[in-house]
């Protein structure tokens, strides 16, 4: 009888994301070798560290950032202990010892234990309120704060720091970065590409304090403030160090293993211990150590090999790439990015559009790159930089946005080693071989597969052009880009909608069962999104699912920070009468409004109502929900136009209010804004609304798929009528194909990009026949519209229901 060899047993000591990655590919290279078994300090499952800026900013709650869930490591037969500490490894006797008295033994161990903010050793750093910037407990505190205090500093103007900063101004604090250097990210960028940076961080809010020394935090038990070495002070409730990371080395230290910045290791991480490995922020390897995850990630596909005995290349170093991932601008940075004596330049600076673009050049080969402000090529230039490609005038032209050129497909001059998604670690050769084996045709279905552009995104351009590499003439480009719709199912919208439609389905339920959902109840995606779908599709038979809804759309206000309501009544086309004016003041201060703000959409908004006092406000108002938290027509800006300006060529004000009548109320694939200008002056800011009217020469100039939000884009011209009537049928018809062809939660900038704009075009103005159907369908849905206010006043039990409960959610105006 033939004895079955027991499995070697693998320890891991770090449940992060260098570590997991590692194991990750041990299983996916020999998945019988090892018995594992991990040890975490925190109470979570292996987690996303990247994504924890959109944790502070409420974009994404804890468990979307989740990696690997416990079903995970009990599905691939992982031992798991979270929330427990190793307190030393026994090498000679192999055995590694935790804090609460387990032993155990282990044939080869993996240290991973990540890294330590590092908090500045100055008077008063121990005081409360000083935290940390680098775990889901840090997250935790910084939330907290915000809800009990309102100013705040980040010490540290590098990635890490303007994160956490941008996170805490979400929040609604007022944020200094206090930065030791003059400029900011001056490890990643340039003078030129700081300055913008900064400039772009300033204009969203942040504050900044550079070329400051802290000397002491200021306070008694809990921080009041800091004093900088040149004397002055900054008040502060609040602050987060984000000066650096320091390799996370104690264990090891005290374990005997060797030890300098990081725990040393060789080519092949392998520690001065016998069978004893490190990986990630914690090693020191050739006398450097890395604090971005491609690294660890590369560190860890040598590793995983060398355990599993297949032959590798030994690590030699990493090129390092940052992108920041919330400033709202595109920042991307990777290789040498100073002017130095023996490289080249090629340089790019457009103050006006604020753009800039700096490649560099060693003997005619990529070496380095800087782009502000638009980083469409990020994922190329970095792949070049990483190749050592030699610059060609398509590269060029490519990169510098001065022709539309074909430069091939990056896919093909990648080594299969190559990582390809940074977040996750998945290399060229994992994507090629889950497209072979599993015959995916889709970048979703490589995504569910491998975790490419599961976190970020940044790398999807690159996974695209391998599917369109591997596939050749089978690649569909059209295919290639259809998303399922949420996680619970693998359909894309085009074909929940085209099932609805062919079904006859009425309800979300039907839907989620028809079509076979993973999980029948649901998710807070997928829910809002088929109840629009289904009232897009069957206006006059889907009864709409109120509880599928976003909170601010249940309760027809927005929610506040504090709990408190939002409350904007409508104001047809940004005019007012001095009644209603003074009816506003007074209900302001019967209900104690804490703000009334001007909102950016001429209107005003009341802030600070109790829940309770809604049903209340509105009936005294007497005036329609403006419908500031809604997917549907937000506002119709206008300027004054022909009625009083001496500019005016049309009557802007008429027109605004005219097409805010007839639209208002009507569920959108997401929000949407018009805005109506006289003239071409631009007073009404037409060129960044989703729909922009401009009168010009006695006509009306339509301009569409405009965007003044994060992702900034001049609408385009979709055409130019002569008559009111056409303007309303064509406006009509634009708004109905949106609705019918859009994503949900895909604004007009994204869904123009997509379809291209000479498909809208042959669609809602060129063809007739076709943009008459639009507007007649467009009517069917506006008969059906109510008004919501008035519907909760009147229906009790409407009332009762929807007040009873609130949880926090989505944006406003």
């Amino acid at each position: 009888m033939v004895k079955v060899q027991e499995r070697r047993h693998l320890v891991l000591i770090g449940n992060g994301m260098a570590g997991i990655n590692t194991v990750e590919q041990i299983l996916k290279l020999a998945p019988s070798t090892y018995r594992i078994t991990v040890f975490g300090s925190e109470p979570y499952p292996n987690y996303n560290r990247i994504q924890l800026s959109y944790v502070l900013e409420k974009s994404k709650a804890v468990e979307d950032i989740i990696l690997n869930d416990r079903n995970w490591y009990l599905e691939n037969g992982i031992e798991l202990y979270t929330g427990t500490t190793v307190t030393h490894i026994d090498t000679e006797q192999k055995i590694v010892k935790a804090d609460n008295g387990m032993e155990v033994p282990y044939d080869k161990l993996i240290v991973a234990t990540g890294s330590n903010p590092f908090m500045l050793p100055v008077p008063g750093a121990d005081k409360e309120g000083i935290v940390g910037f680098r775990d889901i407990a840090d997250c935790q505190n910084m939330l907290h704060a915000a809800d009990q205090y309102k100013k705040a500093a980040v010490i540290g103007g590098g990635l890490l720091g303007l994160e956490a900063a941008k996170g805490l101004l979400k929040l609604g604090m007022d944020v200094t970065v206090v930065h030791l250097f003059e400029e900011i990210m001056e490890r990643q960028l340039d003078h030129t590409a700081s300055l913008m940076l900064q400039a772009e961080l300033e204009s969203q809010g942040l504050k900044f304090a550079t070329g400051k020394q802290t000397k002491e935090f200021l306070g008694d038990d809990r921080v009041s403030g800091i004093r900088f070495t040149d004397g002055t002070t900054l008040d502060a409730e609040f602050v987060v160090m984000a000066v650096g990371i320091r390799p996370n080395t104690a264990l090891a230290k005290k374990s005997g293993i060797v030890v300098n910045s990081g725990i040393l290791v060789d080519d092949y991480m392998c520690t001065s211990a016998t069978d004893v490995y490190a990986v990630g922020e914690c090693n020191e390897h050739r006398g450097i150590t890395y604090g971005l995850v491609a690294p660890l990630f590369e560190q860890g596909a040598v590793l995983a090999k060398h355990l599993c005995g297949v032959d590798t290349k030994p690590y030699e170093g990493s090129v390092v790439s940052t992108q920041l991932k919330i400033s709202g601008v595109d920042v991307f940075s990777a290789g040498e990015f100073m002017d130095a004596e023996g490289l080249s330049i090629v340089r790019m600076h457009d103050e006006w559009l604020r753009i800039y673009k700096k490649v560099l050049l060693r003997g005619g080969r990529i070496v380095g790159g800087v782009l502000i402000g638009d980083g469409k090529e990020s994922s190329r230039l970095q792949q070049w930089i990483r190749t050592g490609t030699v610059m060609t005038e398509a590269i060029h032209n490519a990169i510098m946005g001065q022709a539309s050129v074909e430069t091939g497909n990056t896919a093909a001059e990648l080594a299969d080693e190559e990582i390809v998604c940074g977040c996750n670690g998945v290399t060229k050769k994992h994507i090629v071989d889950a497209i072979n084996e599993k015959g995916l045709t889709t970048v979703e279905e490589i995504k569910v597969a491998t975790s490419a552009s599961r976190s970020c995104g940044g790398c999807r351009p690159v996974v695209e052009q391998i599917l369109q590499y591997v596939l050749g003439d089978k690649y569909d480009s059209a295919a290639a880009k259809q998303e399922a719709i949420c996680s619970c199912t693998t359909l894309s919208r085009d074909e929940v909608v085209t099932a609805i439609k062919e079904k006859g389905l009425i309800t979300s339920k039907e839907v989620r069962y028809a079509l076979e959902w993973d999980n029948p109840e649901g998710c807070s995606k997928c829910r809002p999104a088929l109840n629009y779908y289904l009232g897009m599709i069957w206006p006059t038979e889907h009864v709409d699912e109120k509880d599928s809804r976003f909170v601010n759309e249940r309760m027809h206000a927005n929610i506040q920070k504090d709990g408190t309501f939002g409350v904007v009544p409508r104001m047809y086309g940004g005019v007012t009468t001095p009644d209603d004016l003074r009816l506003i003041a007074d209900i302001a201060v019967k209900y104690n409004v804490k703000l009334v703000k001007v909102t950016g959409g001429q209107r005003l908004d009341l802030l600070g109502v109790k829940k309770e006092d809604l049903p209340k406000i509105w009936k005294d108002l007497g005036m329609p929900s403006g419908y500031a938290y809604a997917k549907a027509l937000r506002t119709v800006k206008t300027c004054v136009g022909s009625q009083f300006c001496r500019f005016g060529t049309k009557d802007s004000m008429g027109m605004g209010i005219m097409l805010e009548k007839k639209f208002e109320r009507l569920d959108m694939p997401a929000k949407f804004k018009l805005a109506v200008n006289g003239c071409p002056r631009n007073c009404a800011e037409s060129t960044t609304k989703d729909i922009g009217i401009v009168g010009n020469e006695g006509a009306w100039e339509i301009y569409v798929g405009g965007n003044g939000g994060i992702k900034a884009r001049l609408a385009e011209l979709l055409c130019k009528v002569r008559t009111d009537e056409e303007l309303l049928e064509i406006v009509a018809a634009f708004m109905q194909h949106y609705r019918e062809t859009g994503k949900y939660l895909e604004r007009t900038s994204e869904w123009i990009e997509r379809m291209g704009l000479e498909s809208v075009t042959e669609a809602v103005v060129n063809d007739l026949d076709n943009r008459r159907v639009l507007a007649e369908r467009m009517e069917v849905a506006l008969a059906q519209v109510k008004e919501p206010w008035s519907e909760i006043l009147n229906n009790s039990n409407l009332r009762e229901r929807m007040f009873e409960e609130i949880s926090i959610s989505t944006k406003q105006d």
